[in-house]
């Protein structure tokens, strides 16, 4: 509960200075967290990037205010935050299907992006199986990709499992897998609040073959989520679900660390009944 009142506090922050500067570290200290986990977090539980958001808000006031002042079109670009008002006219255009000066003509539509509010989503209907474990530190070795932050995971992640599965690396650090228990065949994010390392790797005690690298994951609780059904739509859904169901009313919070999804070898990924997991690491609260 506490973690939610926190992201709408920090949306309340956002929505008061929506024509003026928002600073992120200010945002995210509302939040509680850094800058990065919270982009993150409203990413899963918005379902729209952060900066997409404010984007679609900015517009929507500034057609209201087009409707219902005479401001210059020059003085609301700067206003909302942007260099010219070339650069505000497309964006607003790209939005709302008008150039500026047409929007306060009578009759015109416009679309209107609403405010957000974060709550609590309890339905009952669909359980959510998961298990509390601590493990001791253990290494991974895989191929690391290096990317700006969580607003450029839709386009980074899946061309990078396409681009090793087209070179047959897949499989071979799936061989490099020591774990006789359970291999981690899938990708660990070694997350930070500039940027993101995105690895694809296996749990394993050899040293990286040439081009790979090795992690040490560092002793950790982690609350581990056990999944069924085609990957892309079950982890998209089990994300938002853990966000905006589990840890508001568990007693445990997220402990802002590395996060593991782990996809075994046996079975298809996009069939209904692949089974694969989430682990999030936790501490109580």
């Amino acid at each position: 509960m506490d973690y939610l009142l926190r992201m709408n506090d920090a949306l309340n922050y956002i929505e008061n200075n929506l024509d003026g500067e928002i600073d992120y570290e200010i945002a995210a200290s509302k939040a509680c967290c850094s800058v990065f986990y919270f982009q993150r977090m409203f990413s899963f539980i918005a379902d729209i990037t952060l900066s997409e958001y404010i984007r679609l808000r900015r517009l929507t006031l500034a057609a209201f205010e087009l409707q219902n002042s005479n401001v210059k079109i020059i003085d609301l670009a700067i206003k909302y935050g942007y260099d010219s008002p070339d650069s505000f006219s497309r964006a607003f255009q790209k939005l709302h299907g008008i150039i500026p000066s047409k929007a306060r003509n009578i009759g015109i539509t416009l679309k209107a992006f609403p405010r957000i509010t974060f709550h609590i989503s309890i339905k009952g209907d669909v359980e959510m199986n998961y298990k509390i474990e601590e493990k001791e530190a253990f290494k991974v070795v895989g191929i690391k990709k290096h990317y700006k932050g969580p607003e450029d995971d839709a386009t980074v992640v899946g061309s990078f499992w396409n681009e090793l599965y087209e070179k047959g690396l897949l499989k071979v650090i799936s061989d490099l897998s020591t774990e006789t228990t359970k291999g981690v065949h899938g990708f660990i994010q070694v997350l930070g609040d500039e940027a993101v390392d995105y690895m694809i790797a296996s749990i394993s005690d050899k040293e990286p073959p040439e081009g790979m690298t090795s992690q040490v994951i560092p002793k950790s609780t982690w609350a581990i989520f056990e999944l069924v059904g085609p990957v892309n739509s079950t982890l998209e859904t089990a994300w938002k679900r853990i966000f905006t169901e589990w840890l508001p009313t568990s007693t445990y919070q997220y402990a802002e660390a590395i996060d593991i999804e782990y996809f075994p070898n046996d079975g298809f990924e996009g069939a209904e009944d692949y089974k694969f997991e989430i682990w999030l690491p936790v501490i109580r609260k």
